[in-house]
């Protein structure tokens, strides 16, 4: 699949996350058991911390502090999100969620999540 924009100024359209080809992005350094392989595409890239691409990630535990704001949607895949000190939110295929800069907690991945991200 072709993504459409080469350029910062050029739209990317994505009309299907799982048919574009990710790259190894190696294991996610914040697992917090077994590695836990993850694949991703930038697909744009602005000043600073700007950032919009596509992230997959195999199934397991991590532990997260965000130092951005990130909002991502699920293409694929199911996980629970814990903030440190509070309750459990399941997320799956075709929802969304916003981590504002300084969220910490654990995300529990069931199985394989596909997801498009943006950070800001």
């Amino acid at each position: 699949m072709t993504i459409s924009g080469t350029s910062p100024l050029s739209a990317a359209i994505i009309p299907d996350p799982h048919s574009v080809t990710l790259e190894d992005w190696g294991p996610l350094p914040e697992g917090t058991g077994a590695p836990m392989a993850t694949e991703g595409k930038k697909l744009w890239a602005g000043d600073g911390i700007l950032e919009v691409g596509i992230w997959k990630c195999a199934a397991g535990s991590s532990h997260w502090k965000f130092e951005t704001n990130e909002s991502f949607t699920i293409f694929s895949g199911r996980m629970t999100v814990t903030e440190d000190g509070g309750r459990p939110l399941e997320l799956t295929s075709g929802e969304s969620a916003v981590f504002p800069k300084g969220w910490s907690g654990v995300w529990e991945l069931h199985e394989t999540v596909l997801k498009v991200y943006t950070v800001f």
